[in-house]
């Protein structure tokens, strides 16, 4: 039998690499031959798995995590027909069946028949479908031919791997976040958190047209990876409001579009800083978005987090300013990204060159026996966006 090896959640503040069981072509106790077998070329932490990790969420002990895979089809099963052995895919971290009206009208984030609990499911996440995670070393994929994006031959992909592994989430998200909040030719743009998504939310502005893209972020290091590709940015342990700081830069105390790229961990501005105050963010962006403007809102929200600072936290019930929102007739976007609705264009711009997403986010490449380390450096705020390379072959 083959081995498998995975990053699998503990306890709160620890992973830990184990021996897992290597994927079959079943599901619900019968063949999966609408799947794929891949070994994992690429698996990256993302934000979202810190959550995670850091117990703000009900992850159960032993999940195996993981949802930014990037890999080559080993084993098809009889049903697969456009994908074949030896294909390097992308995989959305959304699993959608293809099926459902949800997916038929390319609302792929909330899929009805792959979860049991919640419409739309995901690789290696609480309360998404119980699906094995792909921080490992082999990973099984199901409806393969409608989920899967085919890339380049290998030489051509691997050459550019650190990119193309970015389309299995935070690009596409970034780049949803940005489309939802009405970025394009000329705008003006706040983007909140300076975070892999942040970052690539803000390459994602520049791509669609924006004029000056400004990121706020209490970690001058995130802020010194957005000045690297042309952003503006806000320092927010600064006292100074973040109306006065945009008009600063812009001459206007507003932007056409905001985009929430942090979600239910914010923190306060200023002297509040040290403190987690969850609807920060949602109200900033409100108070700073011009009257009908949008806000994208990619940054994770949850309906159950055991280390709320309150009772409705812990639900996922904030103090939102909903009467700002409507006075000034803004519109939101929330919820996963459909990852498969950019995708493919995505790729393109990365293979033309129109944009260098892994420089953007500062992608770094470690082994899947260094992702615990990964993990903790990334939960103290680097500047980074680790990408796992489980079989050695990014380095070679």
């Amino acid at each position: 039998m083959a081995s498998n090896r995975g990053v699998a959640y503990i306890k709160p503040g620890v992973v830990e690499v184990q021996s897992i069981d290597y994927p079959k072509l079943t599901l619900n106790g019968r063949k999966c031959d609408h799947g794929v077998i891949l070994k994992i070329l690429s698996t990256n932490i993302c934000g979202s798995d810190q959550h995670m990790v850091r117990g703000r969420t009900t992850a159960p002990a032993g999940l195996v995590l993981g949802h930014e895979i990037t890999g080559e089809v080993i084993e098809a099963g009889h049903d697969v027909e456009f994908i074949k052995v030896g294909d390097i895919v992308s995989v959305p971290f959304n699993i959608a069946c293809g099926r459902c009206r949800n997916c038929k009208e390319g609302k792929t984030g909330i899929c009805l028949n792959v979860n049991p609990s919640r419409p739309g499911a995901a690789y290696g996440y609480v309360d998404m479908g119980g699906w094995v995670g792909g921080q490992a070393e082999y990973v099984m994929c199901p409806y393969a031919d409608f989920n899967l994006l085919k890339l380049p031959p290998k030489d051509v992909a691997m050459a550019k791997i650190k990119d193309l592994t970015m389309l299995s989430d935070i690009f596409p998200t970034g780049y949803h976040g940005a489309v939802s909040a009405g970025v394009g030719p000329g705008s003006t743009v706040y983007v909140a958190g300076g975070g892999p998504v942040g970052l690539a939310c803000a390459a994602s502005c520049h791509l669609l047209g924006a004029a000056v893209v400004i990121v706020g972020d209490l970690i001058p290091e995130r802020l010194a990876q957005a000045r690297s590709f042309g952003c503006e940015t806000i320092d927010l342990r600064k006292d100074a409001t973040l109306p006065d700081q945009i008009d600063a830069i812009l001459g206007a105390p507003e932007v056409d579009a905001a985009v929430d790229c942090v979600g239910f961990e914010a923190r306060g501005y200023g002297h509040d800083a040290v403190v987690e105050r969850p609807a920060t963010v949602l109200n900033s962006v409100m108070e700073v978005t011009r009257a009908g403007g949008a806000v994208g809102i990619p940054g994770l929200y949850v309906t159950g987090d055991p280390g709320g600072v309150d009772d409705n936290a812990k639900i996922g019930m904030l103090g939102i300013r909903i009467g700002l929102g409507w006075a000034k007739s803004l519109a939101f976007t929330t919820g996963q990204c459909p990852v498969m609705r950019y995708h493919r264009k995505l790729l393109s711009c990365i293979l033309h060159d129109k944009i260098q997403i892994a420089k953007a986010v500062n992608a770094t490449v470690i082994s899947l026996d260094e992702a615990p380390q990964g993990y903790k450096d990334f939960d103290k705020g680097a500047a980074k966006k680790f990408i796992l390379d489980p079989h050695r072959q990014i380095a070679a």
